[in-house]
């Protein structure tokens, strides 16, 4: 298993990141190429590579990123009219970092989740 990311040189500020939100189980922080006016990533400071890794002792890490996300939308003031969340599985979904990341996306209209 992968035990040392990128992520986790932001999560232990080895490398700079503008961190939003840090607690025991998660890492929120501007993601360096937003593709919207607003775009966080959430990690967990635990490295778990995908979604596919993912077990039963995980869910309050989980848990803990969905709740945060919606925070930090207050927060950040994209809540009412609304964000997207996502989370990409391996290479055909588009995952760079194996290190479970979700995308908080907002602060525009988004449009449709897929073209076509």
């Amino acid at each position: 298993m992968i035990k040392n990311t990128i992520f986790s040189k932001i999560i232990s500020h080895e490398i700079y990141a503008d961190i939003l939100y840090q607690d025991d189980l998660v890492t929120a922080f501007r993601d360096i190429l937003p593709q919207a006016p607003k775009h966080i990533l959430i990690i967990p400071n635990q490295v778990i590579p995908t979604i596919n890794d993912v077990k039963p002792e995980h869910e309050n890490i989980l848990g803990r990123m969905i709740i945060s996300a919606s925070t930090i939308a207050k927060q950040e003031g994209i809540s009412k009219d609304g964000y997207r969340l996502i989370i990409n599985c391996n290479g055909h979904a588009g995952q760079e970092v194996y290190h479970i990341h979700m995308h908080l996306l907002g602060g525009r209209v988004l449009g449709p989740l897929l073209v076509r």
